[in-house]
């Protein structure tokens, strides 16, 4: 008889493209299934319920090799069961592409897996369906999406970078033109992540599989040149293994010891970066050594320093000092057999875990001491440094700007005065430190110290620097510090803080403009808070196409509306409201109406405190006790120029309606620039004695130009020096003139 299911000629029929497909659904999901033995039996029920729904969904999509796509996702669940992930991150990783590619809605998921896997998988999902300016700024507001999700639960990036793990491996099956853009990608945003978070496996393994994709040729190359140097150093390994095993043994040190070779990215981004030949490579080998305990790892120190000699320079201790992804570790580099230098890294068991697994030790080791707790602070506090970033910046450009200098992963390690340990990227300033300590601190810095001694606030840290910051009630950020700052959190900061002063002080300049608008109307005051007053500002709002009052009076403050025909608006809706004109007020306001030539709306009075709002002009720079004029430009605020300046008249014909009248206050709250130029005969100390003549006349000066021209009998100094008013100006003009080699001596004036 013939066996069950054969045919009259004695064989089975080829399974049709169907079944073949959900054969090979069923057995990938037998592997994972097979791995759930951690999950209690409602977890894993649950598990099969996802797969069953993302099998229905993406029934009859195909991958690029003619795969069922439900492999897919199988297999990044399957990657996220090696960190021992819950059921609901389980159930995420197998419905990961369902809201994008089949249709399904997140209230269906919610419904069906409870909003936890419904919030997850939404996390995960790219926004493809909306339309952006650019592709750069869909990917942005992709990952910005992504990292505030992993900000709120870190799983999204674990499965995130499972789904990118599985993508990066099956890249032979996607098209040749593709490659160097994933590739790209992985290197520069998800590898540094899996740095970040201290998944050094993962991190590798992406860098290894980028380079592969992104540089073919050199990877094959290397692979080759790899593969040969460890057929010849096979016999020096196992030597130095046997050794340092004997050397353990006799102090009576429990070790297990194992080798560890260095990836190929790392060995060519080491060639690449030091133009070294591979050759020159010397830490390809190395060795890890696990201990039982903390000072263990001290004693096994001294145990291989009394075998070998260390290299001077190459002690690196990391359990006391952690790097910022929570890794902890002594480094050694030792001089071993034939002068070869071989590295060593001691470390516990627990260090070994979350060294490789970093914050998925999270999961891994819920119950029992693992070490794990300062890996996980550490990333938690950057996860939410995230959040920081993203209520201060609603960009998504500017988000990932921010952020992607968080990702290097080289750091330097200072201190507070009070010895906490602050990790901050390489190339971090004082005022990065600041603001890493509490935003206020970073706001109101006026100085520091660095061991002790006095830095500017630009100065780059060092490793083991003591940082002190001197903060001042009065001070603010200078919009300077973003040219040099390194962390997203200090550059974030300081941006907001900009943009909210800058609104703030626009806002008030326009309500003191309308002010006046309305009262040359004949208006004592803007409309109230009240039901009338909010009807009135309402209308005038549809009439300037505002959508809010504070809108209306910034833009009224920036130049980009007139506040003379929105107060002539204003003034009507409020005659029409019942509120009659005051004809004594009028004539008050009025008097002394302005020519053609003059300005044309009413007097604000300037003492220097207006901030950024307005701005005193370069071309002329005006002081006070001259007779100076406003000009609106389209959002750039009011400009303060001299009445004579030749700027001011080319304006006036072409912008007349744009000028105000503006006057100096009784008394200034701070000191002004104006530009000086000094004929000198050339000598010896001349600059000093200028200098000294305008530090005696109690003068600061903030800027010198000599020029480029070669040294002559007489040379021209140009100086920028800060005055109180004209009168401190004549005075600095005759004590420089008072000075000997001083041939002339006057205020620098704009060509006419």
């Amino acid at each position: 008889m013939s066996p069950a299911g054969a045919t009259a000629y004695g064989t089975y029929p080829p399974a049709s493209p169907p079944q073949a497909a959900a054969s090979a659904a069923a057995a990938s999901f037998a592997a994972l299934e097979s791995r759930l033995d951690y999950l209690s039996a409602p977890d894993i029920e649950l598990v099969r319920q996802a797969y069953r729904f993302a099998d229905q969904a993406h029934l009859g999509q195909l991958r690029k090799n003619g795969d069922p796509y439900i492999t897919h996702p199988i297999a990044v669940a399957q990657i996220c069961t090696e960190w021992k992930l819950d059921a609901q991150a389980l159930c995420a990783a197998l419905l990961h592409d369902v809201l994008e590619d089949c249709g399904v809605v997140k209230s269906e998921l919610t419904e069906r897996f409870g909003p936890a896997v419904a919030d997850l998988v939404d996390g995960l999902t790219k926004l493809d369906k909306l339309e952006f300016d650019s592709r750069e700024q869909g990917q942005a507001e992709s990952f910005r999406k992504m990292l505030l999700a992993m900000a709120r639960d870190v799983r999204v990036i674990l499965i995130k970078l499972a789904d990118r793990l599985h993508n990066m491996r099956t890249m032979g099956d996607m098209p040749r033109h593709k490659w160097g853009r994933i590739a790209r990608e992985t290197l520069d945003i998800y590898a540094p992540i899996a740095y970040r978070l201290g998944l050094n496996n993962f991190y590798r393994e992406l860098q290894d599989l980028a380079f592969r994709h992104l540089h073919p040729w050199r990877y094959q190359a290397l692979a080759k040149a790899l593969a040969r140097s460890r057929s010849r150093r096979r016999d020096l390994i196992a030597r130095v293994q046997g050794e340092v095993e004997a050397a353990f043994e006799r102090s009576g040190l429990q070790a297990r010891i194992t080798g560890r070779e260095k990836t190929l990215y790392s060995i060519y981004h080491k060639m690449d970066a030091k133009h070294l030949s591979f050759a020159q490579v010397t830490d390809i080998y190395g060795f890890r050594v696990i201990v039982p305990q903390v000072l263990d790892c001290y004693t096994a120190l001294g145990v291989l320093h009394q075998l070998y000699k260390p290299l001077p320079g190459k002690f690196h201790d990391y359990i006391a000092i952690p790097k910022v992804n929570g890794y902890q570790s002594l480094h050694t580099t030792l001089v071993g057999p034939f002068g070869t230098p071989i590295e060593f890294q001691l470390r516990t068991a627990s260090m070994d875990v979350v060294a490789e697994s970093g914050i998925a030790a999270h999961w891994l080791y819920k119950t029992g001491a693992t070490g794990d707790a300062s890996a996980h602070t550490l990333n938690v506090q950057w996860l939410q440094s995230l959040l920081d970033i993203q209520q201060e910046t609603k960009d998504p450009g500017e988000f990932w700007d921010h952020v992607r200098i968080d990702l290097f992963p080289d750091s330097v390690y200072v201190f507070t005065p009070k010895s906490r340990i602050m990790a901050l990227p390489r190339g971090a300033t004082v005022v990065d430190f600041a603001y890493a300590i509490h935003s206020d601190v970073g706001h109101r810095a006026i100085a520091a110290t660095i061991n002790g001694e006095q830095a500017p606030l630009r100065t780059e840290l060092k490793n083991g620097d003591v940082v002190e910051i001197t903060t001042s009630p009065h001070a603010h950020p200078n919009p300077a510090w973003l040219g040099f700052v390194k962390t997203g959190r200090a550059r974030s900061k300081i941006r907001h803080y900009l943009k909210t002063l800058a609104q703030e002080e626009s806002r008030a300049l326009g309500e003191r403009l309308l002010l006046q608008s309305v009262r040359a109307e004949g208006i004592a005051s803007l409309p109230g808070d009240d039901e009338v007053g909010q009807a009135i500002w309402d209308k005038l709002l549809r009439f300037a196409g505002n959508r809010t009052r504070d809108e209306l009076l910034i833009d009224i403050g920036l130049g980009r509306r007139i506040a003379s025909m929105v107060g002539k608006k204003l003034a009507a809706l409020m005659a029409e409201a019942g509120v009659r004109p005051d004809v004594l007020l009028i004539s008050q306001e009025r008097f002394g109406a302005p020519r053609d030539d003059q300005p044309s709306q009413g007097v604000v009075t300037l003492d220097g405190s207006e901030g950024s709002s307005v701005t005193y002009a370069t071309c002329c720079r005006p002081i006070p006790g001259d007779r100076i004029v406003g000009y609106l430009g389209r959002g750039e605020g009011l400009a303060v120029h001299t009445a004579d300046c030749p700027v001011v008249r080319r304006l006036l014909h072409r912008d007349h309606e744009r000028f105000l009248e503006v006057e100096w206050a009784d008394e200034p709250t701070r000191p002004f620039e104006s530009a000086v130029t000094v004929t000198v005969s050339n000598g010896k100390g001349v600059l000093a004695r200028v200098a000294a003549a305008i530090a005696a006349a109690e003068a600061d000066i903030t800027h010198i130009h000599m020029g480029d021209e070669a040294a002559q009998a007489t040379t021209e100094l140009r100086f920028t020096v800060a005055v109180r008013d004209r009168n401190h100006l004549a005075q600095v003009l005759r004590q420089l003139r008072r000075t000997p080699s001083v041939v002339r001596a006057q205020r620098l004036r704009p060509a006419q």
